[in-house]
């Protein structure tokens, strides 16, 4: 806990009403300068619930990436690490000191959970999942050297080195382009093992569906070929 918080925190959101109040609600309040909801245009109440909960709600468009983007550069100037979290409950935001401790000490640029390395609850993950993000560590590892066990969505990184990473991938392709941009241009890079739960209500945008599922794969390797050809934003 600081008297002073540095911390913005960042949900993209799409129809995640059922959940949205119970991922703020969870957030350490003394550690987070603001909450900043990137609403990818939710029919049902999530910007009404999480604006009532306390959070500042944006109106992003439509695509995962475009929502984190437009989140992180709507942050609060004064803070200088950016979190970001999923919308669906299954993140746990109550954690979130344990993904800041290393950026605020000043040993690590980019943090990220690892919920293939932590405790799951049972259906938490499909097995596609899994094994996307193994694969993706086994080729960012065999080009780069740091290999990654996941591509969660929980992470906090330097406002600075985030803003040095050039991101330009919109859709679901974001969090791994952020991987293997940071590891292209060598921050320190650490993953801490965390819980993981079955999302608190709704639909999953990517393993909810076979068309979801097969989007976001080809957006993945889509990102990684187009990166891998071009490491340097």
């Amino acid at each position: 806990m600081t008297a002073d918080p540095r911390i913005a925190v960042v949900i993209p959101t799409l129809n995640e009403a059922s959940a949205i109040v119970r991922v703020i609600g969870e957030l350490p309040r003394a550690m987070v300068r603001e909450i900043i909801v990137a609403d990818g245009g939710s029919m049902d109440e999530t910007c009404a619930k999480a604006q009532a909960a306390g959070a500042r709600v944006l109106d992003a468009g439509r695509g995962y990436g475009r929502a984190c983007a437009l989140g992180a550069a709507a942050a609060d100037p004064a803070c200088d690490v950016i979190v970001f979290l999923d919308g669906d409950g299954a993140d746990r935001g109550d954690l979130l000191g344990e993904l800041t401790a290393p950026i605020m000490a000043g040993t690590h640029d980019f943090v990220l959970a690892s919920r293939t390395k932590g405790e799951r609850e049972p259906g938490a993950m499909l097995w596609h999942q899994l094994l996307a993000g193994r694969m993706a560590g086994w080729v960012i590892g065999a080009r780069y050297g740091v290999v990654y066990s996941d591509m969660c969505a929980f992470r906090a990184i330097r406002r600075d080195a985030l803003n040095r990473l050039g991101l330009t991938e919109m859709g679901y392709g974001w969090n791994i382009e952020m991987q293997l941009r940071a590891a292209a241009l060598g921050l320190r890079i650490l993953e801490r093992p965390l819980p993981y739960r079955r999302r608190a209500g709704g639909t999953s945008k990517v393993a909810g569906s076979l068309s979801g599922t097969i989007r976001a794969i080809v957006a993945i390797l889509r990102t990684v070929a187009r990166v891998l050809a071009r490491p340097n934003p």
